[in-house]
């Protein structure tokens, strides 16, 4: 049994039976005595819970801080010790996603409690973080003050008031939106939001926000099968419901990564008899898929529809003119 386990059971023992004996510990436990006496210390001294012994009970029980205004309570002791160290990952790669440690500093005393409750062996969970490497090339990194505020009208649901950088039109609007959802999306961040100038839902890149305002005014809450039925159905980060079906053939030698990648939920793939695979996928929008099939190179061929094959056509040919 992890110690983890033990002193879980412990708490249980006393909670359930008022006191217990040392014996009755030892023996549910099936520990040594210098064991069970370690864990009924780390009890008291790590984790603060009121243990005490009575003479007059014969066993530990839980004394007057337990019984009165400062009931004693053991959260998270229900993972096991493998499962902290997968929070502990967890909270590794969070911290990657956040902009300028926002979201690590928000998980500081979830972290400083795994580390409690996997004492003495606190030296090889910080060690464990250190030996968990995330790459994120190209990164947009999002202000601070924007994700924060972002966050917190999105959980508190209040409406937020934008000054917007459209990139694809170099035009900056103003623009108040209910906040819907948080997407993290190619190492960065995106909300979707009902737009009140626009009356529908929009998504907005946290990067390309110049200036944000929280209002006092309450979100306008939309249904979340519907953020997910507008937002969710095309190609990577591009939303609408007017969708077209790619159908793109790797070459063998990409064929062997493509075929195990998910584009898109509702792909669809297969093997071709000489060795090329097909994938077709759902987009709402040529952008992102066009350079998707470009960084593939001469290992893949755009089949349909025909606009895409166009565009993914013109697109080479300028890139060829360049050399």
């Amino acid at each position: 049994m992890s110690k983890t386990a033990r002193v879980y059971k412990i708490e249980m023992l006393i909670r359930n039976r008022g006191h217990v004996s040392f014996q009755e510990m030892k023996e549910e436990l099936e520990v040594s005595d210098a064991t069970l006496k370690r864990d009924l210390e780390y009890l008291r001294d790590q984790l603060g819970a009121p243990i005490e012994y009575s003479r007059l009970d014969g066993g530990y029980g839980f004394g007057a801080g337990y019984r009165g205004q400062e009931k004693h309570e053991l959260p998270g002791l229900w993972f096991s010790e493998r499962e902290l160290y997968s929070l502990l990952m967890a909270h590794q790669m969070l911290s990657e996603l956040g902009s300028d440690g926002v979201i690590s500093r928000h998980l500081a005393p979830l972290l400083e409690r795994i580390h409690v409750l996997l004492a003495p062996g606190e030296a090889d969970a910080k060690g464990l973080l250190k030996r968990i490497k995330i790459i994120s090339p190209a990164k947009r990194p999002v202000p601070t003050q924007f994700f924060e505020m972002v966050g917190e009208a999105l959980l508190k649901r209040h409406r937020l008031h934008l000054r917007y950088l459209t990139r694809g039109r170099a035009a900056v609007s103003e623009r108040d939106v209910s906040p819907q959802r948080l997407v993290h999306y190619r190492n960065t961040w995106y909300l979707d939001a009902w737009c009140h100038s626009r009356d529908q839902v929009l998504r907005f890149a946290l990067d390309a926000i110049e200036e944000a305002t929280t209002l006092e005014a309450r979100a306008k809450e939309i249904p979340l099968k519907q953020i997910q039925a507008e937002m969710d159905g095309g190609f990577g980060i591009f939303a609408g419901e007017k969708r077209q079906w790619a159908t793109l053939v790797f070459q063998e030698k990409a064929a062997q990564w493509v075929s195990r990648e998910e584009w898109h939920p509702e792909q669809q793939g297969v093997w071709l008899e000489d060795g090329s695979y097909e994938l077709k996928i759902p987009f709402v929008h040529e952008t992102e898929i066009v350079m998707d099939i470009l960084r593939h190179g001469n290992q893949v061929k755009a089949v349909a529809p025909a606009s895409l094959v166009a565009e993914v056509a013109r697109q080479l040919a300028e890139a060829a003119a360049l050399y």
